[in-house]
């Protein structure tokens, strides 16, 4: 039995006083414990998820039930916990202490001051076990996890499908309900997400917060920031199954893909003429209305300045048209992405491809007379 008189040298106390510090000495130490044991004393049934703390676990359950029993008496908005509601008063009362040096954003916690910094220094401490993949914030650990074990631990109630992320969830319940509580004050857009609002406003307001630190190129929102820079470091994380090609981003993949399967999802209203881009049917439709692309301007007037901005990172040649260096690089990879469907003969420029073509339909080239 614990002796009180070994651990407090205080006599005065009464032995209902020892009895309560002996009880929270030993249902510390139990907690404690269980803490190097691995032990789930209270574990969420629903996500698995383990808590050392009663209490915690029974806020925990309120994600997965959706209450939010904490609000704010100023606009209504509401929480599960009571910390959110806290840091969310920060907005009516603008109460802050702590300036990010780099950028200027203030914050009342030292916790989210810590979290803000690591964008600026790229700081990754939280590391993921299974791939080496790297994190700011213990949280996007956690989600990065799912894609490894597959759990899905957020559930809508409507249709059964599962989602990894709450916020996922969230989107998904506008679906059901066609909620947009979020309304643009500028053009009266609705919109389900406060964060999609954001992200809309930008478009009226210009701003573009997401900067690169290569080139100075800015962008409205994170993840275009992030495929931007994969132009830098050369990732490219999407591959064709078909022809082993690789690109930087999934809706790159998505086009190059039309390729293989011939889908041409893009019509012309005027000549019903199909195209497997939506970039390449806004050309076309030019060629109707007699409206010429300020892009092909930009090209244009490069033979006057000089300016040649597109760079070949193999041989250094520089060119003005994106077309011409995307053509050129095919000269250093050796890919021939365009493929006669009749021979299954391949090219590296679609003109090239256009010429062979003749050949399947008796239609010869024309030739240059003088």
């Amino acid at each position: 039995v614990l002796n009180p008189q070994s651990i407090f040298p205080f006599s005065s106390l009464m032995c209902d006083d020892w009895c309560t510090l002996e009880k929270s000495f030993f249902s510390s130490f139990k907690i404690h414990r269980a803490i190097h044991k691995d032990q789930n004393l209270n574990s969420c049934k629903i996500c698995e998820k383990s808590f050392t703390h009663r209490r915690r676990l029974k806020e925990h359950m309120k994600v997965h039930k959706g209450e939010r029993p904490h609000s704010c008496k100023i606009c209504d908005k509401s929480f599960t916990h009571p910390g959110n509601l806290k840091v969310h008063m920060m907005v009516h009362t603008g109460k802050k202490t702590l300036t990010c040096d780099f950028c200027g954003k203030d914050f009342k916690y030292k916790s989210d001051f810590k979290k803000h910094q690591r964008i600026h220094t790229g700081e990754k401490p939280f590391a993921c076990e299974t791939c080496g993949k790297g994190f700011s914030l213990c949280s996007n650990l956690t989600v990065h996890m799912r894609t490894h074990t597959g759990e899905k631990p957020y559930l809508c109630n409507t249709c059964g499908k599962r989602f990894t992320v709450l916020s996922a969830l969230e989107r998904h319940d506008a679906v059901h309900t066609g909620k947009k509580p979020y309304s643009c004050t500028t053009c009266g857009r609705n919109f389900s997400q406060s964060s999609i609002l954001l992200r809309h406003m930008r478009t009226h307001t210009g701003e573009k917060p997401y900067s690169c630190e290569t080139c100075g190129k800015s962008f409205t929102v994170s993840r275009s920031l992030k495929i931007h820079m994969r132009l830098h470091t050369g990732e490219r994380p999407y591959l064709c199954n078909t022809c082993g090609k690789k690109f930087s981003a999934r809706s790159a993949l998505t086009s190059h893909m039309r390729i293989h399967t011939g889908e041409k999802p893009y019509s012309c209203e005027t000549c019903g003429k199909s195209f497997n881009q939506s970039s390449i049917l806004f050309r076309h439709v030019k060629t109707h209305t007699g409206q010429k692309s300020s892009g092909n301007l930009r090209v244009h007037m490069r033979t006057h300045t000089g300016k040649k901005p597109y760079l070949c990172k193999t041989c250094g040649r520089r060119f003005s048209d994106p077309s011409a260096h995307k053509s050129h690089t095919v000269v250093h990879t050796g890919e021939k992405p365009y493929s006669c469907k009749i021979c299954e003969k391949t090219f590296t420029q679609r003109g090239s491809l256009k010429v062979h073509m003749r050949f399947h339909t008796d239609k010869p080239p024309t030739l240059c007379t003088l």
